[in-house]
């Protein structure tokens, strides 16, 4: 039976299968579009004002299809992202070149650690080194050369900081942050919960990517955040691991029916 690329059992099947993880798609997102070539792609290419929650669903249906689908599931998904990248291309950027490839995947990889070990539990330098490196597959599924990729944890964290330290926020990417944040075309039920994001996606920011994307933070805002974030910590990992798997398991399942419709055959006419 093909189980895919890792095992149940895997660190990165533990880390990335918690559906915690989704209060940290606003992080992960922002960090992406701090970058310069990666903010000018989405704002040349993306809809992401109209439809907002499009770039979640392409994301969490690539991220779960590779790390939990079989390893045909894998392929196929990585093969459609890809062929979508292909086509993002514009003055100073294109959406495959390797380090955009690496610099998105930082962001997924760094969000999912930070938020499993802040909320479930520390990982152990043994574990953190095998996650780490398990990681690197969501970038080399499409096309992202294997040593783009820093090598270990330590050359990853210098990678890391420095990039921190020296992207420079743009007005693209301030433009898609305040379109993402404050969105206009959400659905109903979901409103409520706007106010919630913007405030836990702008508090997990790095403090210089926060600044270079104008947004005010203080002590006790902070102080309410970590408030909040050890309360989390209290109850979401006692919960059974069925709910806090919901996530994955909705949209690894939507991926499976998206794919059986467009294979579905069309019922010849007459």
């Amino acid at each position: 039976m093909d189980t895919g690329l890792f095992e149940d059992a895997a660190v990165i099947r533990q880390v990335a299968g918690e559906g915690l993880l989704l209060a940290g798609g606003g992080r992960a997102t922002l960090l992406q579009i701090a970058h310069p070539g990666v903010a000018q792609g989405v704002y040349d290419h993306s809809n992401y004002a109209e439809r907002p929650l499009d770039r979640l669903r392409t994301t969490l249906s690539y991220v779960y299809g590779v790390l939990f689908g079989t390893r045909e599931e894998g392929r196929q998904i990585s093969r459609a992202v890809e062929a979508m990248h292909r086509r993002i291309t514009g003055p100073g950027y294109y959406a495959n070149d390797p380090d955009l490839q690496v610099w998105v995947n930082a962001t997924l990889y760094d969000t999912a650690v930070v938020l499993y070990q802040r909320v479930v539990r520390p990982l152990s330098a043994a574990e953190a080194d095998v996650c780490y490196r398990q990681y690197s597959v969501l970038a080399t599924s499409i096309g992202c050369p294997e040593d783009a990729w820093p090598a270990d944890r330590e050359s990853f964290e210098r990678y890391y900081a420095h990039m921190i330290d020296t992207i420079q926020v743009g007005d693209a990417g301030r433009h898609i942050a305040n379109a993402l944040l404050w969105p206009e075309n959400l659905p109903l039920p979901l409103r409520p919960a706007i106010p919630v994001n913007r405030f836990v996606t702008i508090g997990l920011l790095p403090a210089p990517i926060r600044a270079g994307f104008g947004y005010p933070w203080s002590a006790r805002r902070q102080r309410l955040l970590d408030r909040n974030l050890n309360l989390t910590a209290a109850v979401y990992p006692r919960l059974p691991r069925v709910l806090r798997h919901i996530p994955k398991d909705y949209y690894l399942r939507d991926l499976r029916q998206r794919t059986a419709r467009r294979r579905k055959p069309i019922a010849a006419e007459g």
